[in-house]
């Protein structure tokens, strides 16, 4: 696993085989932004210590939605130091393990791309959800991170906003793997799409995706023409 430095003394990416999670930092408190896989729980410590930080002092792993890759770690990390979780009230029951994890509409190209990733992320276990997030929750950190419905990818997909430093963490509704994208595997694209426009109307200065390297510079231009070149069908 990586561990990249976004903003000094604040935010961390940890970069897993597959996919990402965020670190971020109020003085001693940590809160994840997503948690990886199942089995990178130790990593995650590991990399958190690196910092020269204290797991004990994660307090919540806020999940951006409910596929294996993003909440597989969150559970044994919660159970270890007692951090909340929490996620959308639509994603919470698939992280339970009450529902089955939904099926994703595919287009033709991303039909390899999702048996490949079917392949090689380990099966998440059932995961308990401490706190159900609804549109406009105050998360408790980051002076003042909320929560924005961003439904498409799964129905219950957030990004998390914090206006006071002009971050926002776009889960799977975006992604950077080669050029600002949609994010890939959807259940509803036009919805997707929609979000797509809605969490780039935010205007961040720093952009976080659950694929991809996160946006520092130009963010918000980049985002803003990504979205409008996005078409609801392809």
């Amino acid at each position: 696993m990586d561990l990249v430095e976004v903003i000094p003394n604040r935010l961390h990416m940890l970069r897993f085989p597959i996919g990402q999670a965020y670190l971020w930092q109020d003085g001693e408190a940590l809160t994840l932004i997503d948690a990886g896989y199942a089995g990178q729980a130790d990593a995650v410590e590991e990399a958190i210590r690196s910092l020269g930080l204290l797991p004990e002092r994660l307090e919540r792993i806020v999940l951006t939605h409910c596929h294996g890759d993003h909440f597989g770690g969150a559970g044994e990390l919660a159970a270890r130091h007692g951090a909340r979780i929490m996620a959308h009230r639509l994603d919470a029951p698939v992280i339970r393990g009450e529902q089955p994890v939904p099926e994703p509409v595919l287009l033709d190209w991303e039909v390899p791309l999702y048996t490949h990733a079917l392949d090689v992320v380990p099966e998440a276990p059932p995961t308990p959800v401490d706190q159900e997030l609804e549109d406009g929750d105050a998360l408790g950190f980051g002076d003042g991170a909320y929560v924005v419905h961003a439904p498409g990818h799964t129905d219950g997909s957030i990004g998390i906003h914090l206006p006071h430093h002009g971050v926002l963490f776009a889960g799977d509704c975006i992604a950077a793997v080669g050029p600002l994208m949609l994010g890939v595997f959807n259940v509803d694209r036009a919805r997707a799409v929609e979000s797509f426009h809605r969490l780039a109307a935010l205007s961040p200065s720093t952009a976080c995706f659950g694929h991809g390297d996160p946006l520092t510079a130009d963010t918000a231009a980049a985002l803003a023409k990504a979205a409008a070149d996005t078409p609801a069908q392809a």
